[in-house]
């Protein structure tokens, strides 16, 4: 009866992915098209089957989807799904590295988790030791090649002679951070992210029987967003897999996305080939999507190469065209998205129900800029997250030392925090004796009176200090998560000095760290054992995507890689330029290229009723202001599919208002060059705001004595109150005013007559 149920909200393809459990299986799922709905209902149908739950293994990609997964599968089977694993990929390395941390060569079982956070500071600390230049090696830019050389899996030997055999001295200096880095981490007795991966699987290449021992634990192995797996999660898979072969991986090459962060995506391409008798299953029915977003998003990805035939369609109705709107400006676009989303929210839409999309995350800050001008509420996904607060990464250092001493790192953070009178030039010795002498930092602050030239006063608030730590270590078997934090809190003053402080933003501190308590708190109910390591291996793993809230009553703002996985009612996709997105760099790199059209697609998936496509002519990024072409993914949505929108060219109030397709300074037209005449709404109230701003807001009507009265030809020198003297290098006419293309000393500015203050030289 439970497996009728479930087959009962599967469409055909959706159910022979469900019933075909046995053996390899390459699940095709196009976006929208219910791929967790499959791999929910196959895990339920497993366990109806009566497999045991703990001979599955599901690996997802985020820990929230991880979770949802869960909750659905208890509901369907009507059995505990508490003992299957369901994890992301870290996760469940994390795992299975703490119970086979016997056969380890490097670590101990309490090993530490670095985040990024974390990488980038021992990477600051490595430069500044070896001497190298802060400027020329940023921790960000060399963590981007450390990374990319584990995803290689070149260890820092074989990544210097592939930087000699290219003569590349930039890429040896990193080799010689890298492995530092490594060195330092296993000192600490720490692994990054790549090492659970890496660690993991040199662990069941090397030890048969431990690889057995999971082989013949999970005898089903779940595998979602597989295009996205990178060389050393596709090495993990194949190690997991037993004899059985009974392997299902899901996933769609046209959402590949990854590939500068090592996501191969020959992995699911190539999926027949390393199982020869794989079944294959297609998931071609959306559920999430009009038509028109559909076939927009079809005709743009049918362009890549890369890729698995397939083609998108669902009952679902019709729907509106895709709107395109050209901006003069990233202001004028900020503008345009901000003023549709106050009319759809007069039309029924919550705020909540739409989003805004851009490829980087500098993007944002015009549109918030507009949003917080007109007073709009929006969350923004990707900024400063509640982990990456210095309230809340203070009390986890405290929590990472008790779990693991050996975290040089971390001891090194909290020793004056709060501050105990040790000063940076204690700090300094303290790090150069232990290094000097190869121990660790915590025994060497175990006995303060060995190093040299430390006073007396210091060595006492250096014992007092150790004297805490061991307090607290001993209390790790007695006390729950919540109240060693506490006592974490009360013993050091953190709290007490935050809320005694009359600084607003010490209040908000100090009520972050409450927040802190009720983390600790909704972990022990999470299901997980309430172990001081399993809490701190969940806060390492939470991704941005995991902590994001998406708010009803707020518009989300995020780039399209964050996107990935969520949809909205609408979605507005800016910054579509040549040079932006796609980025510049993919100009002549086809791989990349594609990649950037996946991501293209992506985001054009995300919408579910109504999808903006917007590009500006001309954009201030990273402090350059430049003009722009619009993408060549706009080029490739069929005309009949867009209707444009634009600024109104005439105005002719005899008209009704409703004849009029209102839209408050934007209207519906058909194609570019053609005159659309409309009733152009009353202006909107431009009380108090900046020039610029009104500028925007009244479709950039001059203002007194702006306007420039001379005729121009090609070849004129000109002069422009902002830009300067230029040189008129294209004039096109228009109705009442000429359209100036002018060279300000290589920047290239079109400026119209009737609006700028152009005057002859």
């Amino acid at each position: 009866m439970r497996n009728a149920a479930i087959f009962k909200q599967l469409n055909p393809q959706q159910a022979a992915a469900v019933r075909a459990t046995e053996g390899p299986m390459l699940i095709i799922a196009g976006a929208g098209s219910g791929k967790t709905r499959v791999l929910t209902c196959r895990v339920a149908y497993l366990l109806n089957q009566g497999v045991e739950p703990w001979r599955i293994l599901a690996i997802t990609f985020t820990n929230k989807a991880a979770r949802e997964m869960r909750e659905r599968v208890d509901s369907m089977s009507g059995i505990n799904a508490e003992e299957v694993e369901l994890r992301t990929f870290h996760s469940f390395c994390a795992q299975l590295l703490h119970k086979e941390a016997e056969y380890l060569r490097d670590y101990n079982k309490n090993f530490a988790i670095y985040e990024t956070a974390d990488q980038r500071n021992l990477i600051k600390h490595i430069v500044k030791d070896l001497g190298l230049d802060e400027k020329k090696y940023p921790p960000n830019a060399v963590l981007t090649m450390i990374d990319y050389a584990k995803n290689a899996m070149l260890s820092p030997e074989e990544f210097a002679s592939l930087a000699q055999d290219d003569n590349n001295y930039y890429q040896f200096e990193i080799t010689e951070i890298y492995a530092e880095y490594q060195k330092r981490l296993k000192k600490n007795n720490a692994m990054d992210f790549d090492d659970l991966l890496l660690v993991t699987v040199n662990l069941l290449t090397e030890n048969e029987e431990v690889r057995r021992k999971y082989q013949e634990r999970f005898r089903y192995i779940l595998i979602d967003e597989y295009q996205d797996t990178n060389r050393v999660q596709y090495l993990l898979a194949k190690l997991m897999v037993g004899e059985d072969q009974n392997i299902c991986v899901v996933g769609d090459a046209d959402q590949s996305i990854y590939g500068w962060r090592g996501a191969d995506i020959r992995n699911i391409l190539d999926f027949e080939k390393d199982y020869p008798n794989a079944q294959i299953v297609k998931l071609e029915q959306n559920y999430r999507s009009t038509q028109n977003i559909l076939d927009a998003a079809n005709a743009v990805i049918v362009n890549n190469v890369e890729r698995k035939p397939k083609n998108l369609w669902t009952n679902n109705e019709k729907g509106s065209l895709i709107y395109h709107y050209e901006a003069d400006n990233a202001l004028d676009e900020a503008y345009f998205v901000t003023e549709q989303i106050r009319l759809l929210s007069e039309k029924g839409y919550n705020p909540g129900d739409m989003a805004i999309l851009y490829r980087a995350n500098a993007q944002s800050r015009v549109l918030e800029e507009m949003l917080i001008k007109r007073g709009m509420p929006y969350v923004i996904v990707g900024g400063t997250q509640f982990y990456e607060r210095k309230e809340i990464k203070d009390v986890l250092a405290y929590l990472k030392v008790l779990a693991n001493p050996y975290d040089s790192l971390n001891l090194l953070r909290i020793i004056n925090v709060p501050k105990r009178g040790i000063g940076e030039t204690t700090l300094n010795k303290l790090d150069a004796y232990a290094r000097k002498n190869d121990m660790h930092l915590f025994d060497v602050l175990t006995n303060p009176s060995a190093i040299p030239d430390i006073s007396p006063g210091t060595v006492k608030k250096l014992d007092e200090f150790a004297e805490l730590l061991f307090e607290l270590i001993g209390d790790i078997g007695n006390l729950t998560i919540r109240a060693l934090t506490d006592k974490i809190l009360e013993k050091t003053g953190m709290l007490e000095e935050l809320e005694n402080s009359m600084d607003f933003q010490d209040m908000s501190r100090a009520d972050n760290l409450k927040e802190f308590l009720s983390v600790a708190e909704d972990f022990a109910k999470s299901g997980e054992e309430n172990t001081l390591s399993n809490f701190l291996e969940h806060i390492a793993l939470v991704s941005d995507i995991d902590e994001a809230v998406i708010n009803e009553d707020a518009v989300t703002l995020m780039t399209l890689h964050s996107a990935k996985s969520l949809e909205f009612k609408v979605v507005f996709m800016v910054g579509m330029e040549e040079g932006t997105f796609p980025v510049g760099s993919t100009v002549h790199n086809a791989a990349e290229l594609e990649e950037e059209r996946r991501l293209c697609y992506v985001g054009m998936t995300r919408a579910q009723e109504l999808l903006y496509l917007c590009n500006a002519r001309e954009r201030l990024l990273y402090g350059r202001t430049q003009n722009y072409l619009p993408s060549k993914f706009l080029g490739e949505v069929p005309p009949k599919l867009i209707q444009e929108l634009r600024k109104s060219t005439k105005v002719r109030t005899e008209v009704p208002d409703r004849e009029v397709p209102k839209t408050d300074g934007y209207h519906r037209g058909r194609r570019k060059n053609e005159v659309i005449t409309h009733v152009e709404p009353a202006t909107p109230k431009i009380e108090n705001v900046p020039d610029w701003a009104r500028k925007v807001m009244t479709g950039f009507t001059p203002a007194d004595g702006n306007a420039t009265k001379d005729t121009f030809s090609v070849g004129d020198k000109v002069s422009h109150v902002k830009f300067g003297n230029g040189v008129v290098t294209n004039v096109n006419e228009q109705a009442d005013c000429q359209e100036l293309t002018i060279d300000f000393s290589g920047t290239e500015k079109v400026l119209l007559t009737k609006y700028a203050k152009v005057t002859k030289v």
